[in-house]
């Protein structure tokens, strides 16, 4: 009796697809949820006010820091 050699079946490129297309929707949500987190750090520092110079500057280096984040995940 002889027996045929099966390649790859069309089931399981199906879930190769479902899989891949599970781990880019993973992938996007985590973009997603630190392009918010840098946000919400962006707005915490534009909503600080101080007249204290180092302090200020502190504050423009760490929103430089984060809009270059935000940049690359653009």
């Amino acid at each position: 009796m002889a027996t045929a050699v099966e390649g790859p079946s069309a089931g399981s490129d199906a879930n190769l697809s479902q899989e891949a297309r599970r781990q880019a929707a993973l992938a996007r949500a985590i973009r997603e949820r630190e392009r918010q987190a840098l946000k919400l750090q962006r707005e915490n520092i534009l909503s600080q006010r101080t007249s204290n110079p180092a302090r200020r500057s502190a504050l423009e280096a760490a929103l430089a820091v984060i809009e270059a984040q935000l940049n690359e995940l653009s």
